[in-house]
C-alpha cells in the first residue's frame, strides 16, 4: 500500500465532516456507513509531487515506531490527527496515522450525523484501541 499525495492526515476530520455534510444532504443519514481506515502513511522528505511515495503502516506499528525512534508524537488540531518525524540515515520521514483519540473523534461523527454506522478497511492491521472504542459504544455486526 503506497500513496503518492503530499504528507497529510489520512482522513482529516475537517474533510470527513465536509464529505458527511454533502452526503447527508443528498442521502438519508441512516443509509450511510462512514468509512474509517486502519492504516497510516510514512513519507520520506522532502516531498516531491509525483515522485515521492509514502509507505503504508498500521496505526499500531506507527505508534511503536515513534516509541522505538524516541520521536515525540504531535497533534494537529485542524485534522484531529497525530503525526511524528524520525530519521533513517540522512533522510527525514513524517508519519501520519490514527490513534485512540483521533479514532474516537471520528467515531463520534456517526452519532452526530445520525449515520447507520461505520465500516473499516484494511482489516488485519492491528489497532486494538479502535476495537475497544467500538465495543464500548456500539453493537457490532459483521456482514
Amino acid at each position: 500500500m503506497t500513496a503518492i499525495g503530499p504528507p497529510m492526515a489520512i482522513a482529516p476530520v475537517n474533510q470527513v465532516r465536509a464529505v458527511l455534510d454533502y452526503a447527508t444532504s443528498v442521502i438519508a443519514p441512516e443509509k450511510i456507513l462512514m468509512g474509517m481506515s486502519l492504516y497510516g502513511y510514512d513519507w520520506p522528505l522532502p516531498y516531491v509531487k509525483g515522485r515521492t511515495r509514502a509507505s503504508g503502516i498500521s496505526n499500531n506499528d506507527a505508534q511503536n515506531l515513534a516509541i522505538t525512534e524516541q520521536s515525540p508524537i504531535h497533534w494537529d488540531r485542524e485534522s484531529a490527527s497525530p503525526w511524528f518525524e524520525y530519521m533513517v540515515g540522512s533522510v527525514r520521514h513524517i508519519v501520519w496515522f490514527d490513534d485512540a483519540l483521533s479514532a474516537a473523534i471520528k467515531l463520534s461523527l456517526v452519532d452526530e450525523y445520525g449515520l447507520r454506522g461505520v465500516s473499516m478497511w484494511v482489516l488485519g492491521n492491528e489497532f486494538p484501541q479502535v476495537w475497544n472504542l467500538l465495543q464500548d459504544e456500539y453493537n457490532i455486526r459483521k456482514y
